[in-house]
């Protein structure tokens, strides 16, 4: 039986692969027969990801991508251990509540860093010569419903995630000569780690009203990871440029 979702013998960079929506990416991944390699801060938690990757000639690579300037020349180290990469996907992502008045420019700074500079670098870094695969590479932003649809105290947030958007839409047109296709996922409400800290800031009765949103209730990791592999695989060779909304019809409602 074909699989349109085959990525037997394809190298994937999943970063933010240590917890939530990156690991499930991994795993998953690996399920369809992609090489990981995958990146995040802690290594002890790359390690537990790999462990429950299905078996393959899978890489962690532990690098902070605050240190947006050395983005590039890193990710020729990484094609050197695992061969050019097929795909890439920036999962790592930064998140505050924050309503304006206690906004800091830290927060906004520190937002931006990792969830727009860095996929910048990423792909000026997946694009050298001998990181990526010529004959056709994937990338995929995740971004978010927040990019979309207002909520009070996500400003700064929100404007990050409406940019990878931007980002995504511009580079799809630049890059196309060179068969790379560059994709964004605009999730909802996850249960991820980054979901379960809401509980320690909105009363029950908030977080009730928030799940009732969402007419196909809260997502899970791992409903990003299927979108994730969609976008990388062949089965969507001619997409490129979009923002692929996944959130339980919350946008919708």
């Amino acid at each position: 039986m074909i699989n349109p979702l085959d990525l037997t013998g394809k190298t994937v960079m999943i970063t933010g692969a240590s917890k939530g929506i990156g690991r499930a990416t991994a795993i998953y991944l690996s399920r369809l027969g992609a090489r990981i390699a995958a990146v995040a801060r802690d290594a002890e938690q790359l390690a537990k990801t790999l462990s429950l990757a299905d078996s393959g000639n899978h890489h962690a690579f532990p690098f902070d991508l605050s240190d947006v300037e050395k983005i590039p020349a890193w990710m020729k180290e990484v094609a050197q251990a695992t061969g050019p990469l097929y795909g890439l996907v920036h999962s790592a992502g930064v998140v505050f509540n924050r309503p304006l008045k206690v906004l800091s420019y830290k927060n906004i700074a520190d937002m931006q860093r990792i969830n727009v500079d860095a996929a910048i670098l990423l792909t000026k870094g997946f694009k050298q010569t001998g990181v990526y695969e010529k004959e056709g590479s994937s990338i995929v932003y995740l971004s978010s419903t927040a990019a979309l649809k207002g909520k009070p105290a996500l400003a700064a947030y929100s404007a990050t995630k409406g940019a990878l958007i931007s980002l995504a839409r511009t580079l799809a047109v630049e890059l196309a000569a060179d068969h790379v296709r560059v994709n964004c996922l605009c999730p909802g409400l996850v249960r991820t780690q980054m979901a379960a800290e809401l509980n320690d800031i909105l009363p029950r009765e908030n977080l009730d009203k928030l799940e009732d949103e969402y007419p196909l209730g809260i997502g899970s990791p791992e409903d990003v990871a299927y979108a994730a592999a969609f976008l990388l695989s062949p089965a969507a060779r001619w997409i490129t440029g979009t923002a692929l909304v996944l959130d339980g019809g919350y946008t919708a409602a």
